[in-house]
């Protein structure tokens, strides 16, 4: 019987130089994207000590900024929370006309420049239009004002939760909820004992990664908030004008506390994701 015959050194040796030159370049890609330009912003940021950071965060404006910021993005994650938990249901769970394109639509915000989304809001809920006159006739203004900048901030957030929660229900099945009801168990008893446990963990998971898009938006948001200092900016927006009006301490420190936001839910969304999918 012959025996395997092993592959010749020269192959082996030029396979294990084209692996560590792969991993060069794709380090030496992420350094250049990723590593030098944070890495820039935070040794600008600290060149002059931390008295100068704390001042910059600390002003009127910047915790204004945080507070708006907060707000929206809270707002936003709970608004996609309870979407993103029923819609992942209904999609996973029942069967009906349509039901491919309800699907489709979901990952439409990801397709969309968020700058389209914002002058689509206006469209609709501007004061010159049918549906944003009748409001602000009534008393409700959507556009230049936190119920828009809410609303911008959930459509560009919106597949998050669905597209964390959908893949474990379906991984699940349905065998477990199908008994419970046998045994006399409501929908609500259902959901509560058996599906919300089945999925917290995935949907801890969709909630990050939503508050992180959430606070970090800035094409949508900068158009339906018009952009109006002390009232609908949001700390992405408080970059742009300090930086703008050659404030760089501020802006310096501001985007120093949006990227260390972003590495805690980086790390939050690692630890959350479900085992599956990592």
């Amino acid at each position: 019987m012959a025996s395997a015959t092993k592959p010749p050194l020269l192959e082996v040796g030029g396979s294990r130089k084209s692996r560590i030159t792969l991993r060069l370049i794709a380090l030496l890609y992420l350094f250049a994207l990723l590593a030098l330009p944070l890495g820039l912003i935070m040794w600008r940021t600290f060149e002059h000590g931390i008295g100068p950071v704390w001042t910059a965060l600390t002003e009127p404006a910047a915790v204004h900024a945080l507070k708006v910021t907060l707000e929206v993005a809270v707002s936003a994650v709970v608004l996609n929370t309870i979407f993103g938990v029923g819609a992942s249901l209904l999609i996973v769970r029942r069967r009906f006309r349509g039901r491919r394109l309800f699907d489709a639509l979901i990952d439409l915000p990801v397709a969309v420049s968020p700058v389209v989304v914002g002058l689509a809001l206006i469209l609709v809920y501007g004061k010159f239009s049918r549906v944003g006159g009748w409001l602000e006739n009534h008393g409700i203004q959507i556009i230049f004002s936190l119920p828009g900048m809410v609303i911008a901030t959930v459509f560009v957030s919106l597949p998050l939760v669905v597209r964390a929660i959908a893949p474990v229900l379906e991984e699940l099945g349905d065998d477990q909820e199908q008994a419970a009801r046998t045994l006399g168990a409501t929908a609500i008893q259902t959901f509560r004992r058996i599906t919300f446990p089945s999925i917290s963990g995935a949907l801890a998971y969709g909630v990050v990664l939503c508050l992180a898009r959430a606070i970090g938006e800035f094409g949508a948001v900068a158009v339906v908030s018009g952009q109006l200092v002390g009232q609908t900016q949001t700390l992405p927006l408080y970059v742009q004008e300090r930086f703008e009006n050659f404030d760089q301490t501020s802006a310096f420190a501001v985007s120093t506390l949006l990227a260390v936001i972003a590495g805690v839910a980086l790390l939050l969304s690692k630890f959350l994701r479900p085992k599956e999918s990592r």
